[in-house]
């Protein structure tokens, strides 16, 4: 099993999604919650399978673990091979916990089928970008996490969801045709210099790509091809602009996803390939990709300061989070790398929540506008509860899963430079006043929505969601220690190869 676990990891989910669509009509029709059940139970089960990871994963080697390669087009070098490191670890393990999850908060009734097919489809696009090592496979997975989403936000979304999707669709597509360019003239230059064809990102982190010192560089330019691509799916500013519509036009289930996993990739994309892809180059446009960062920290923030709309705040929020995790990434210290992994995993836990409760009291009141609530800590305790742990998560409350990252990034930003600290220090101040200002208009005062008096608390299915969730927030806040060592060998070997090719004694990768 050890030697085909991810094999096994990506397609599951996939095979659960065809299992759906093979259930008789009839037999749908006459037990309802066989098709729910059915998406549930392969989630869990491959969640399940995730947690064999830990009996497989060493945290003390840096090395490509529990990888599978196979032969798929030699003619072009390119191959099915997959594996994990520490970097990539704990990204698939939030993947195969937050699907389970969203199935079970799921209240769509509409083509039910297609839907949970869907959410399982692309969480196999998912899991296999994050094992992929061929660049040629990454970039296929990549685009598959397009498909299924585009659906779920065109066939389940909100009144705008057309415009949403089709914005979604081909700023992503755009971005990824334009690192398919890169891919192409990066196996060629390995030909050029090796005899031979190969996709694999061991291999070609070996091509020596022209770099003066210029934007027109061969290297700079395909960095800038490979970042374009990541720079959309993360959002920074100035890309930016498709995720404020995909979220709020988006099911519940597809904004959790999206915050939760999709926002991610872009982060893991810097960190597995433009970095030991094109070093110079990422050295290079360094500072003008800080700037972005805090750009995006404030820019978001104050966004968020201005909505009216629960789910476009937690989206803006969402921006200015990520800002943090790309500063984080960019300053390229231990501190720094390990805080902002460690962020995305609370930054996925916490906004996914919160999108997970806004989505619950969307089924009760169907509005997300901000002033058609209040007071509703009389009628809602419970809900009023657990909004608040997570609220409180998000914002970096020491003591829950956001501060750890949040401390560490600005740690390292500041051995950086003390001004980046200070700048990327704003999102906790920001964060603060936005997210407690919503908190007090929702859940205080008076009750002025006599319709909101009769609303029902969270219930025991509600609940169950959220406790798996809020146990992590407190887990990952007070005993961080399990996570950053499984993640500690992998940054450790990439910053110091990084750090030690600045200083000129940069090894052969």
């Amino acid at each position: 099993m050890e030697h085909s676990l991810l094999t096994l990891l990506i397609f599951f989910p996939a095979a659960g999604a065809l299992s759906l669509l093979f259930i008789p009509r009839a037999l749908e029709l006459r037990r309802r919650w066989l098709i729910p059940a059915l998406a549930f139970a392969a989630s869990l089960i491959e969640f399940g399978f995730s947690l064999t990871l830990f009996c497989y994963f060493d945290p003390s080697s840096h090395l490509l673990q529990l990888a599978q390669k196979q032969s798929w087009i030699s003619s072009l070098g390119v191959s099915y091979f997959v594996g994990i490191d520490g970097i990539s670890f704990w990204l698939i393990l939030l993947t195969t916990f937050l699907t389970p999850l969203v199935i079970a908060a799921s209240e769509v009734r509409e083509r039910q089928r297609a839907y949970l097919a869907s959410l399982l489809a692309l969480e196999t696009a998912m899991i296999g970008a994050f094992v992929a090592i061929d660049l040629f496979l990454f970039y296929i997975f990549w685009e598959m996490m397009l498909i299924p989403m585009y659906f779920i936000i065109g066939i389940w979304g909100g009144a705008r969801r057309l415009y949403a999707t089709v914005k979604f669709f081909i700023y992503t597509l755009a971005g990824g045709i334009v690192m398919l360019l890169g891919i192409i003239f990066l196996i060629y230059l390995h030909y050029e210099q090796f005899g031979f064809f190969s996709a694999s990102m061991l291999d070609l982190y070996a091509v020596d790509i022209p770099f003066d010192f210029s934007v027109l560089s061969a290297q700079s330019l395909l960095f800038l091809a490979f970042a374009l691509a990541f720079l959309i799916k993360i959002p920074m500013f100035p890309f930016h602009t498709w995720l404020p519509d995909a979220h709020v036009e988006a099911p519940t289930g597809g904004s959790v996803i999206l915050a939760g996993v999709l926002l991610k990739m872009g982060a893991y994309g810097f960190l597995r390939l433009a970095l030991p892809l094109f070093p110079q180059a990422f050295r290079f446009f360094t500072p003008g990709l800080i700037v972005l960062a805090l750009i995006g920290v404030i820019y978001g923030a104050f966004l968020a300061l201005a909505q009216k709309d629960l789910k476009k705040l937690i989206a803006y929020s969402s921006i200015s989070h990520m800002g943090l995790v790309m500063l984080g990434l960019f300053v390229l210290n231990v501190h720094g790398v390990s805080g902002s992994i460690y962020q995305m995993l609370a930054h996925g836990l916490s906004t996914g929540a919160l999108f997970l409760m806004v989505g619950m009291i969307y089924e009760r009141r169907h509005t997300k506008e901000i002033s058609e609530f209040g007071g509703l800590t009389a009628v809602m305790p419970l809900f009023a509860v657990f909004f608040l742990i997570i609220l409180l998560a998000s914002i970096a409350l020491p003591s829950t899963n956001g501060f750890v990252g949040e401390f560490l990034i600005l740690v390292g930003a500041f051995q950086k430079h003390p001004l980046y600290a200070v700048l990327g220090g704003t999102t906790a101040v920001l964060g603060a006043y936005y997210m407690l200002r919503m908190y007090q208009k929702v859940m205080f005062g008076p009750i002025t929505q006599e319709v909101n008096r009769g609303l029902k608390d969270l219930s025991l299915k509600e609940m169950a969601v959220l406790i798996p969730i809020v146990i992590l927030i407190f887990w990952m806040g007070m005993y961080p220690k399990p996570f950053l060592n499984r993640m500690e060998k992998s940054v450790d070997y990439l910053v110091t190869h990084y750090q030690n090719y600045e200083l000129g004694v940069y090894e052969e990768k």
